[in-house]
């Protein structure tokens, strides 16, 4: 099978949709001989920050001088990105000889299902020596949680997915806390009180340790080449996650690796400078847009902002657009993501209107475009000596076009995304 095959299986089997358990990835690993068994691995659930957090903390294993996996979701430009031996992006070819293997186990897994299988394949027969795995959807009955973890993690719970994890911050917490093992130390961020709760009872129940940022262990001194005040916090359950995995393979952190490792990650999208101009950053809910907002003073310095935003239909555009007035933002440019599934330009100008009074609004149907216009409204207000700032946010979708165009990386020549949105 070669890579372009596999794209297009999985785009059939997105087409089937979401279909939240466990039992057909258990059936379909004990078919494949457990490779999830093959390897020590740490999980990673949350709301917001767990792909940062995964990122961080495989940055600091690798830094110790372990072999690692990592393992996230969703992709920008191509799947491939979503497993990376040793830093490194898997081949395309290589991930479809896999799925020969995983098809033939005849278990009609869903999409996310087939990623994770190929995951956990690919990460057995490269010989990891620790697996850094990010939680897709919630965590009780996600995929990723069939693996073994000696410890795990949950970044911050809030309001989102609802149609998959409930509507309410108790109902979504007992679903993250669902990666919870016996015994397994858990690693939480700063939570609501109610989900804090939810977490805390779901521990204790399950005999697992639960440590807390702020309390049980601390932000790291060290700085973080990730920006954004939010990802301090991440950067200590990385480092909290990393240490418990180094120390159970006799590579125990020390605080030069701690540093270096933490100085060193990189994380697409997530407030990324992609030119002098421009920055991405995946923000795609509400929690995440405040954090953005919050973080836009320190890293642009004053910089006329304009934003570029795409919105799908799942999420709440007016949440995301109040979130994001605070940044103040000079003008505020809406398109249509690539996705099937991003609103329409004229419903998003209906709601960006009233969180942006002082903003001109305005859209573009083409992103390219939308981009081009965005460019020449943040120079076009700078001053003297100064460039304006584009930042896009508001959809992954968006982010992931832009960033391969502007990078001049390569794109998947068969387009595939998570079908989140669609239920079987």
């Amino acid at each position: 099978m070669a890579y372009a095959d596999l794209l297009a299986r999985l785009a059939s089997v997105r087409a089937l949709g979401v279909e939240l358990g466990l039992g057909r990835m258990r059936l379909a690993l004990d078919k494949l001989g457990n490779p999830q068994r093959r390897f020590r691995a740490v999980q990673i659930a949350g709301t917001n920050g767990k792909g940062s957090t995964a990122a961080m903390t495989e940055a600091l294993l690798r830094t110790a001088g372990l072999r690692t996996g990592l393992y996230t979701s969703p992709h920008l430009a191509r799947f491939t990105e979503r497993i990376r031996i040793a830093g490194q992006e898997i081949d395309g070819e290589r991930l479809a000889a896999l799925d020969s293997r995983v098809a033939a186990t005849g278990v009609p897994l869903t999409y996310f299902e087939v990623a994770t299988a190929l995951a956990f394949l690919a990460m057995a027969e490269d010989g990891v020596d620790i697996a850094v795995l990010e939680t897709g959807l919630g965590g009780r009955l996600d995929a990723v949680t069939t693996c073994e973890p000696l410890a795990t993690a949950v970044t911050s719970i809030g309001i989102d997915h609802t149609g998959y994890l409930g509507t309410k911050l108790t109902d979504i917490a007992r679903e993250k806390a669902g990666i919870i093992k016996a015994g397994v130390p858990c690693f939480v961020g700063r939570l609501p009180d109610e989900a804090d709760a939810v977490i805390a009872g779901v521990a204790a129940a399950a005999g697992a340790p639960l440590a807390r940022v702020g309390r049980d262990f601390v932000l790291p001194r060290s700085p973080v080449a990730l920006g954004g005040a939010h990802q301090r916090s991440n950067a200590a359950i990385a480092v909290a996650l990393a240490r418990v995995a180094a120390e159970s393979l006799g590579k125990p952190l020390d605080d030069a690796a701690i540093a270096s490792g933490l100085a060193s990650v990189q994380w697409p999208g997530r407030l990324e400078a992609v030119a002098d101009d421009v920055w991405l950053d995946c923000a795609h809910n509400v929690e995440a847009a405040r954090a953005l907002a919050a973080a836009l003073p320190t890293v642009l310095r004053g910089r006329r902002i304009v934003l570029l935003m795409s919105i799908v239909d799942d999420k709440d555009p007016a949440g995301i657009f109040a979130a994001l007035g605070r940044a103040a933002p000079a003008a505020v440019v809406v398109t249509h993501s690539s996705n099937p599934r991003a609103l329409p330009i004229h419903t998003l100008m209906a709601a960006a209107r009233p969180c942006f009074p002082g903003a001109d609004v305005f859209g573009h149907d083409d992103p390219l475009e939308a981009l081009a216009a965005a460019r020449a409204r943040a120079g076009a207000g700078a001053g003297a000596g100064q460039k304006g700032a584009v930042v896009v946010c508001g959809s992954i979708f968006l982010v992931g076009q832009l960033r391969a165009h502007l990078r001049g990386e390569p794109v998947d020549p068969v387009p595939t995304s998570d079908p989140v949105g669609t239920q079987r």
